[in-house]
């Protein structure tokens, strides 16, 4: 995919607020025919909603069958209100809410030795099993590239090591866009913030 703008980033932080506040009071989704270029192009893309710092959803798709921007529409509501780790978000949320979109990079295969903290987002894979961190949360939490593999692999409800035993390795980059808010509620709530990463 094309590398994205600043100028992208802030339109697509937009149609996500968009899309977020109209899932939530449960109106119609908003149309993106009207966008061009990159947002039109295919790619991963996973949508974080965090409440004064604690997350509050994520949601995200690897592979996607449509544009960064139709794609990032869904995500951006389902993450309000189809994540399964928190119940629905509610309309007196909404200020207190902000955003980060995630864009990746295809997934690549990648040896332990060569990952890089800060840089890559982990798939771990075996069989019917995958899971998927990004980036920023091996820097968050800060762990290194053994404990961020074992954390994968527990995402993908595998066990810690199976990395080690046959499981697929793959990393991805992205490019990240966030509401002005979005890391400054991570540093004052980090005190208090949920256990649940993405």
């Amino acid at each position: 995919m094309s590398p994205l703008s600043d100028e992208d980033g802030h339109r697509l932080l937009g149609v996500a607020r968009r899309a977020l506040e109209e899932s939530v009071r449960g109106k119609d989704l908003p149309e993106v025919h009207e966008f061009s270029g990159a947002a039109l192009e295919r790619a991963g893309v996973f949508v974080t909603l965090r409440n004064q710092g604690a997350l509050r959803g994520c949601i995200g798709q690897v592979e996607p069958c449509e544009s960064l921007m139709e794609t990032m529409v869904k995500c951006a509501a389902a993450a309000a209100l189809h994540d399964p780790r928190f119940f629905p978000v509610g309309p007196s949320e909404l200020p207190d809410l902000s955003i980060e979109i995630n864009v990746l990079s295809p997934p690549f295969d990648i040896r332990p030795e060569e990952i890089e903290i800060g840089r890559h987002g982990l798939l771990v894979s075996s069989l019917f099993a995958r899971g998927l961190l990004l980036p920023e949360v091996a820097v968050d939490w800060n762990w290194n590239a053994e404990r961020f593999l074992d954390e994968t692999c527990r995402k993908a409800g595998l066990p810690a090591g199976a990395w080690r035993r046959g499981a697929r390795i793959q990393a991805f980059t992205t490019q990240a866009f966030a509401e002005p808010g979005f890391h400054t509620a991570i540093r004052t709530g980090a005190a208090g913030r949920s256990p649940k990463y993405r």
